[in-house]
């Protein structure tokens, strides 16, 4: 099938473009995004789309229009400029479509999950029927961070707001991006192929032994695993990396252990593992908590837990049979830390 694919940035096109070859697709790209300003910022990344295109052999038509003054014109008013956005390239692009014989039409804008991705699905079939061409709808979000990874790696420009001047604005006034509205248990695919993260539903316990090289309790450890959720990163497909998290309240989720196999340490698997909770957490929760060691501060307030919450007096000696050593350092009080989500 012959798919006409409209392409807001080359960073965004990365690994729709492969999701859609995986598919057995016939692939041919479409620029026209007028919503980029300034100019300077339009040109970038027309640029860099270009030079993409060229890399990975895609055909790409260039609808190289920028006129500021009519595009802002268009919109009907600035709360709904992102309707009117979505509408004014995808009926550009599924007239193309049309015009040129294309069975059906996507967007790259099914990526991010920073847009209003059942807005732009809706709009997208509403034009697809108007001009006699089908919306290709696929939810690209799982693959987004290992897109933004991949397009760092190769050294693409990656633009630092969505395109137009107000995206800009909010951009330089540091407005944050509201929560990503992701269903419950959507999970983002890890950046690296060879690197999988899983959360493990079924035989959680086969992972004592790993856990218990953090925790020595086997029963805190047992509970904590009855209540929590447990999730696995596996490097060609060994377990290299395990987290378990419990949810403390409708707010907050708290990471209860994170290990690391002797065998895989140094690689930064405990960073990644930690990222991925986050990412995946953001929709569902505020912060996350962690309890630790006061060896271990400094390793959680780089990955991002940089709120202190309390301590806890005397938690090893009261909760542990005999002493508890991390290194050198006899363990006594339990020291929490916080990350927010969102």
């Amino acid at each position: 099938m012959a798919v006409l694919l409209h392409i807001c940035c080359a960073p965004c096109s990365v690994e729709c473009i492969d999701a859609l070859r995986e598919e057995g697709l016939e692939l041919c790209g479409y620029w026209y995004d007028p919503n980029i300003q300034p100019y300077t910022e339009y040109r970038m990344r027309r640029d860099t789309l270009i030079e993409y295109a060229k890399r990975v052999e895609l055909p790409l038509e260039l609808a190289d229009e920028y006129d500021l003054r009519a595009w802002v014109r268009m919109l009907p008013n600035l709360d709904d400029r992102c309707g009117a956005c979505y509408a004014s390239r995808l009926d550009r692009a599924a007239a193309y479509a049309a015009e040129h014989g294309f069975e059906a039409y996507s967007t790259t804008l099914l990526i991010s999950p920073y847009q209003r991705h059942d807005l732009i699905r809706e709009i997208g079939g509403r034009i697809g029927q108007k001009y006699g061409v089908e919306f290709l709808y696929r939810d690209f979000r799982p693959r987004f961070r290992r897109g933004q990874y991949r397009a760092r790696e190769m050294g693409l420009y990656m633009q630092k707001y969505c395109g137009c001047v107000f995206s800009e604005e909010e951009a330089a006034l540091r407005k944050e991006h509201s929560a990503p509205k992701l269903s419950e248990g959507f999970e983002f695919l890890p950046v690296e192929p060879e690197v999988t993260i899983s959360k493990e539903r079924k035989d959680k316990r086969r992972y004592i032994g790993l856990l218990l090289e953090a925790d020595p309790s086997e029963k805190l450890v047992e509970k904590y695993l009855d209540d929590g959720e447990l999730f696995v990163l596996r490097y060609k497909g060994e377990a290299a990396s395990v987290a378990v998290t419990v949810r403390v309240d409708d707010e907050t989720v708290e990471l209860k252990n994170l290990v690391t196999d002797e065998r895989f340490r140094g690689r930064g698997y405990a960073g990644r593992l930690i990222k991925y909770l986050a990412d995946n957490y953001k929709p569902r929760f505020r912060k996350m908590l962690v309890g630790t060691t006061e060896n271990n501060i400094p390793f959680y307030v780089k990955h991002g837990f940089d709120r202190y919450e309390k301590t806890v007096k005397n938690f090893f000696t009261e909760n542990y049979d005999g002493e508890i050593f991390d290194g050198e350092l006899k363990c006594e009080d339990l020291y929490c830390y916080s990350r927010r989500l969102s």
